[in-house]
């Protein structure tokens, strides 16, 4: 069997056949077409994938979408809820190493695949599609969606990690009454814009274009560098990652590795300022060099076969399912979300909320070797004195990076029952 027919038969292979789809390595051939229709049935993790206690199920008609969600805590009814929303590029399995230990203290654990992401279908993957059902309040209301599904009114916290720490700040920020409590990690929350005030009396305001522009810095640095951001938004960034030449399973080894405390160089500090001096101290994997992609970036950084077998967060069989749920959809699904981020998109409709600020309990966790605290310069520090009027903790977790809940899972889950608690 050719390398290119073997990897289209593992795409078919998983809509009915998910048990087969462990490929040991992917091909760099061109890929059928990603799998994202709601058309299309997937079927739910094989079992073998998940850890005792936690099963592979879908929602259908949410929004538009077949979600396909990972649970536990479903054993009986009366649970109060959790809702766990990831990050890019991972997965609802992402939360795999907490959900059993927050099942077994009481709750039902709900963590879906959000819009763009494995196994949940009805978006395009098109890099040339309309980029409005990736805007944030169209994710919330996929959030509200599942959560009304489950037959909840409400839920005792959302929680959420990387680029679902945001749409957890959203959720609870448009929908008190729903999510009682708010979890974020890696990302702060700096909080929304205010509307301009007191201007009655102003003359029209005349477009004035920016003195610096921190984006054309950076090109022009010594050595000439770029917004990992800004990088994701090109039409090349998916192929460059989905067909990396070391293989999507080495990619995804690599680009958690380098984003890890198992990286030595993950330092991370407060940076004065929104300058490309400043920026320019974080790692490649932020701010990349210009004329490399994400699998040239982390590729200079692949861990040895000793942190490799070191790395009991994220041993090789985990590693298998990133890989084959990636291999399938390709990356552009959660790329899009970044595109969109990048235009005027449901602008309007944000902007609903000027001013508003999180009044319920919240809490912040992230790595202490994660720089993903700091990327924003200010956002940690309005997150607490402005954007959460009712922070109760911070905690910067020793032996973790950027992906705190599976490096350092019983901290977390210990952390968020506190929490709630």
């Amino acid at each position: 069997m050719s390398d290119c027919f073997r990897r289209q038969f593992l795409q078919a292979s998983s809509v009915l056949l998910p048990a087969v789809l462990f490929p040991t390595a992917l091909s760099s051939c061109v890929a059928a077409a990603p799998i994202t229709d709601v058309g299309i049935a997937l079927e739910p993790y094989p079992d073998t994938w998940l850890p005792a206690g936690i099963r592979s199920r879908f929602a259908n008609d949410i929004n538009g979408l077949r979600i396909h969600v990972l649970e536990a805590g479903y054993e009986s009814a009366g649970r109060p809820a959790l809702l766990l929303l990831h990050g890019f590029p991972e997965l609802a399995y992402s939360w795999r190493r907490i959900m059993v230990p927050l099942a077994q203290a009481g709750y039902h654990v709900i963590a879906p695949d959000v819009r763009g992401y494995g196994r949940t279908t009805g978006w395009s993957a098109d890099y040339d599609t309309d980029l409005t059902p990736f805007r944030r309040l169209n994710k919330v209301r996929d959030a509200l969606g599942l959560v009304a599904a489950f037959g909840y009114e409400s839920v005792a916290a959302v929680i959420g990690h990387d680029a679902g720490a945001p749409l957890a700040g959203w959720c609870a920020l448009t929908r008190p009454d729903i999510f009682k409590s708010v979890v974020m990690m890696s990302a702060p929350f700096g909080g929304v814009s205010t509307l301009p005030f007191d201007t009655i009396d102003d003359p029209p305001r005349s477009v004035v274009s920016a003195s610096t522009d921190v984006y054309a810095d950076l090109a022009n640095l010594p050595r000439p560098r770029k917004h990992y951001q800004r990088y994701y938004r090109t039409r090349e960034a998916n192929e460059n990652m989905w067909h990396a030449e070391q293989g999507i399973h080495d990619f995804i080894r690599g680009y958690y590795h380098f984003k890890s405390a198992d990286w030595a160089g993950n330092q991370p500090h407060r940076l004065d300022a929104r300058t490309a001096e400043q920026w320019a101290l974080m790692p490649e994997y932020y701010i990349m060099n210009l004329d490399e992609g994400m699998a040239e970036t982390v590729a200079a950084k692949m861990p040895s076969a000793a942190e490799i077998a070191a790395a009991n967060w994220l041993p090789d069989e985990a590693l298998q399912v990133y890989a084959a749920e990636y291999g399938r959809t390709s990356f552009q699904g959660g790329l899009n979300g970044y595109r969109m981020g990048g235009t005027t998109i449901g602008r309007a409709e944000v902007e609903l909320y000027a001013g508003k600020t999180i009044d319920q309990p919240s809490m912040f966790i992230s790595g202490s070797s994660d720089w993903g605290t700091y990327q924003s310069p200010g956002a940690f520090e309005r997150m607490q004195e402005r954007a959460c009027t009712d922070m109760r903790e911070v905690h910067l977790v020793e032996g973790a990076g950027h992906w705190v809940q599976q490096e350092q899972a019983g901290v977390v889950s210990r952390l968020i029952l506190d929490f709630l608690a």
